[in-house]
């Protein structure tokens, strides 16, 4: 019983495992003797069980005679096509009618794959890729080459530095070099956001998870529920904030301004 008991709170620590040492991505690399970064693979992993996850979804959308029909009770299909609509919803409401379905694919990926990437922490076992600098660092990067790019895609690339040099031409010395610091400084703000807000969460997690109280685990006696909701619900902030700085973003990198506008 006593053995069993301890299995049972091993299991409910969000992240027992993990904080003493073992992932089950590290003992599958020593099984396989691979040396390489455990957040990496672990990355890696979720971006293709979502690549999976797409193409059943296009298989099943693919058997159905009538799409706009949806399916009967709480199905795969309908969950993917919920979050499309919250997504595209999000999109609208930021971007625009005009530009929402331009953006939908990249606002689509970027949060699904950072909010996968902050849940499986909450798995025993796994530690979140979000939770080390390097990958929100990416992450960030990814969304700066992004919104970049399309701004000079829209503007015109000449245009587009114009627009950090402000309205008015004999500023422009000044403006300038403050807005390119500006926008230089987005991707490490939000790589140093979602990297501290996921590694405080699992922290904090871990210890309410894993505290005792004259020999009893709180988990036990409170019941471990109320933690996970919580750590749901950041894993979801965190996912929701990158993605919605990131439109704005682009929102700012695309939008067209004439001289009347300005003044």
């Amino acid at each position: 019983m006593r053995n069993i008991l301890a299995l049972l709170t091993l299991l409910t620590s969000s992240n027992a495992l993990a904080a003493g040492g073992f992932t089950w991505i590290g003992a599958a690399q020593q099984a396989l003797h691979v040396d390489f970064p455990g957040h990496v693979v672990t990355f890696i992993l979720i971006g293709l069980l979502l690549a999976v996850a797409g193409v059943i979804y296009r298989m099943k959308l693919s058997s159905i005679s009538n799409p706009v029909i949806p399916d009967k009770g709480f199905t795969f299909r309908n969950l993917v096509e919920a979050y499309g609509k919250f997504i595209y919803a999000q999109c609208n409401a930021v971007l625009g009618e005009k530009d929402a379905p331009v953006y939908f694919k990249f606002v689509a990926t970027t949060f699904i794959l950072i909010f996968a990437s902050n849940l499986i922490g909450l798995i025993p076992g796994f530690l979140p890729p979000t939770e080390y600098l390097s990958t929100t660092l990416a992450l960030g990067c990814f969304s700066f080459i992004y919104f970049n790019a399309k701004g000079c895609k829209e503007l015109g690339t000449i245009n587009y530095l114009k627009h950090f040099a402000g309205p008015l031409w004999y500023m422009a010395i000044l403006i300038f070099p403050i807005e390119i610091l500006s926008t230089c400084i987005r991707p490490v703000s939000l790589a140093l956001r979602l990297n501290g807000n996921m590694m405080g969460d699992h922290k904090v997690l871990t210890t309410f998870l894993n505290l005792e109280v004259m020999g009893f685990n709180i988990a036990w006696v409170f019941g471990a529920i109320p933690f996970y909701l919580l750590g749901l619900l950041v894993c979801f902030i965190q996912a929701y904030v990158f993605t919605m700085l990131s439109m704005v973003y682009i929102s700012l990198a695309t939008a067209h301004h004439d001289h009347a506008e300005h003044h």
